[in-house]
């Protein structure tokens, strides 16, 4: 067994997300068979020892059947209005399950505001790990009865991989109807799964743009963005079919295991590489870019040649190339009112009270392409 599955396979704190289409019939009604089998794998793997936080879809497909709704909603009242019921009947189903082990768990419903807002991070971090440290099992949700598309998170995929990160996981494992990743449509019979990541040049060459199911919002594109956010991160990825969950959250022997980056970033450095919300752009030129990305220099004014977006001193802003790709992010030191008439200019010809850094390299962080 390769060492990444090991350290999935023995991780003491692992978050497993389950998609909607694992847990609901094709008609949309919940599936008792499937989610006790969920709950199975999960119990078995706080039984050997680990900490577990699961990450459910569901919510919306679960309100479906008892509002008499024939197939997932379009419009975003009627969504919010299945998942008002949904939540109910999914938590209650949970709560049923998980009480065949005696164990308890706890909601938490996240939107992505609370991973944006530096405030509100540190207090889903602080109720996360308190529920572990109580011995509960969060059951974590994207918060569908009040979300709007501003401040949704897109998906559960990446919900799951912002929250693997939030509480510290050692592991992170992405179940769906999907047995792990292919180089091309499983559907077609001509595309063959990959077993091991190392690295993006492994992915090069994947084309995972099929969509969702009918009933989620996920496909496998989604899961492949959120296991290499994970695993850049500094967390291990196992993506897996949720069928075989068992062996997924056991030996870790099934699927597409995706090796973490050797070094974590620190938690200001993923929320502005991952959760902060961009509220402009500054476009660099090509000594920039090699000053920034290449050798981790602050940002100066000479260096930038266009802004956009209207932000204040300390908003975070991504820093472009001069072909408009993102290269990096960070937290900008002047308003953007202010910096026209000081792009492009060496510090030596600006008043003292320019000189400073546009961004700092401490509040820097660069992306990879």
């Amino acid at each position: 067994m390769s060492d990444t599955r090991s350290r999935i396979a023995a991780a003491p704190r692992v978050v497993v997300k389950v998609g909607s289409s694992s847990l609901t019939t094709a008609q949309g009604g919940l599936d008792p068979a499937r989610l006790d089998a969920l709950v199975d794998a999960l119990a078995a793997r706080r039984t050997a020892g680990s900490q577990v936080v699961l990450v459910s879809s569901g919510a919306i497909a679960s309100g479906l059947a008892p509002l008499g709704l024939g197939r997932r909603p379009h419009d975003l009242a009627t969504q919010q209005a299945s998942a008002s019921v949904g939540q109910l009947v999914l938590g209650h189903a949970y709560v049923s399950s998980f009480a065949r082990y005696d164990l308890r768990v706890g909601q938490v419903l996240l939107t992505s505001d609370d991973v944006v807002r530096r405030a509100h991070y540190r207090n889903a971090q602080r109720t996360l790990s308190r529920l572990l440290a109580l011995g509960v099992v969060p059951v974590v949700n994207e918060n569908d009865t009040v979300v709007t598309e501003e401040i949704k998170f897109g998906d559960n995929d990446r919900l799951a991989a912002m929250v693997a990160y939030l509480v510290g996981a050692d592991a992170l494992v992405l179940l769906s109807d999907v047995d792990g990743l292919y180089d091309g449509d499983p559907r077609r019979g001509d595309a063959h799964r990959i077993d091991e990541v190392a690295g993006d040049a492994d992915v090069e060459h994947v084309r995972a743009d099929e969509p969702g199911s009918d009933l989620g919002t996920g496909g496998m594109a989604s899961k492949l963005a959120s296991a290499r956010l994970a695993s850049t991160a500094g967390v291990p990825v196992l993506i897996a079919a949720a069928s075989d969950a068992a062996h997924a959250l056991g030996v870790a022997d099934v699927g597409t295991a995706f090796a973490a980056s050797p070094r974590r970033l620190t938690p200001r450095r993923f929320w502005l590489a991952y959760a902060a919300n961009p509220k402009g752009r500054l476009r660099l030129d090509d000594g920039a870019v090699a000053a920034v990305v290449g050798r981790r220099r602050s940002l100066l004014a000479a260096g930038i040649t266009a802004v956009h977006g209207e932000f204040e001193a300390g908003d975070v802003v991504e820093l472009s190339d001069s072909r408009d790709h993102v290269v990096a992010r960070g937290v900008v030191a002047y308003d953007a009112a202010e910096l026209p008439m000081l792009i492009g200019r060496k510090s030596h010809d600006l008043a003292p009270e320019h000189r400073r850094e546009v961004v700092h390299a401490d509040d820097l962080v660069p992306l990879r392409h």
